[in-house]
């Protein structure tokens, strides 16, 4: 069998009913709008089954008429879109339908329902019921909705508040006269993670919503020239250069800088809630010199003050040579 994919049937707007899953409910007598689309044809060939009707189907608007026999109700695809519409009155086709559930089959070409192997068709659902008085009580109505409240309580206070998207005010807030229903609580503040909730308010309930927003963490990145340095953010190890330090607390930070042959590096950084900060440090080399009656390595500094100093010593030791 072929279902839909060209007579792409929405088979149904129904004005004067109501459609749902299980079809279109209406009243015996209704006049019911049907419209839909076939690309693949100029006109659709509609025809019905149902409660005490023959099982290949009747002419939608002559249920005398056997859709066997060539019983349809053709109707033509007009306009650039590919459309179709027909308006079913169910009071004037030429006999009488009992109340239940009918099938409305939409196919393009004349063929009953035992003829639909090589058609493209689709079905709408339609019950139709007996029209009558009834009476009863509006339990909506006697039973009047009594307001209830929303309390928002947040850590830290001062936290903006929206309520079903719109905003109500500031932690800590009531907002009263709230009907029944459910609310979407969102609250909010800057350099903290947003809080939300969605809860289910009763008739006349007072409900707390109590919110805690966690700080905002931001993250750190740290290069070194050159590579490879022990990173430590406020005394503990982090990592070797380059490295990425995230979910920092935001404030300031001592970065130290660390590595075999260079003089240590300290900087400090300032980390932002919410954003990457980077720092970039060169470190120096430490420079040797190896001098007589010395420890193998001497920094640099220390030698060339000995070296100045041996050298003083020289010239005031030629200058008394002289004097003599």
């Amino acid at each position: 069998m072929s279902y839909l994919p060209a007579v792409i049937l929405l088979s149904c707007v129904i004005l004067i009913s109501s459609v749902s899953a299980a079809g279109i409910q209406a009243y015996l007598g209704d006049v019911v709008p049907l419209s839909g689309y076939s690309p693949t044809s100029n006109n659709v060939y509609l025809f019905l089954t149902g409660p005490n009707l023959p099982a290949n189907g009747v002419a939608l608007n002559d249920i005398t008429k056997l859709s066997s026999e060539g019983g349809f109700k053709v109707v033509s695809v007009m306009g650039e879109d590919d459309s179709w519409s027909y308006k079913w009155g169910t009071s004037n086709i030429n006999g009488r339908l009992d109340a239940g559930t009918y099938t409305i089959w939409v196919a393009d070409c004349p063929c009953d329902r035992s003829h639909l192997q090589n058609a493209e068709y689709g079905t709408i659902s339609v019950t139709l019921g007996s029209p009558g008085i009834s009476a009863g009580i509006n339990s909506a109505i006697i039973s009047k909705s009594q307001p209830g409240s929303l309390i928002i309580s947040s850590t830290p206070d001062a936290s903006s508040v929206t309520i079903n998207g719109q905003y109500r005010g500031s932690t800590p807030l009531t907002v009263d006269n709230l009907d029944a229903g459910t609310y979407t609580v969102n609250v909010t503040k800057f350099g903290y993670a947003p809080y939300s909730v969605t809860t289910a308010l009763g008739s006349g309930e007072t409900l707390g919503i109590a919110a805690t927003l966690p700080a905002e963490r931001g993250s750190l990145t740290v290069n070194t020239t050159p590579a490879g340095a022990n990173i430590s953010v406020d005394g503990t190890f982090t990592g070797i250069s380059p490295v990425v330090i995230p979910s920092l607390v935001p404030g300031n930070h001592t970065i130290g800088m660390t590595k075999n042959g260079y003089l240590p590096e300290t900087r400090f950084a300032d980390v932002t809630a919410g954003t990457e900060t980077e720092i970039t440090a060169a470190l120096s080399p430490e420079s040797m010199l190896s001098i007589p009656g010395l420890p193998g390595k001497t920094p640099l500094p220390m030698g060339i003050s000995l070296i100045a100093l041996c050298g003083a010593v020289a010239i005031l030791g030629y200058c008394r040579s002289r004097n003599r």
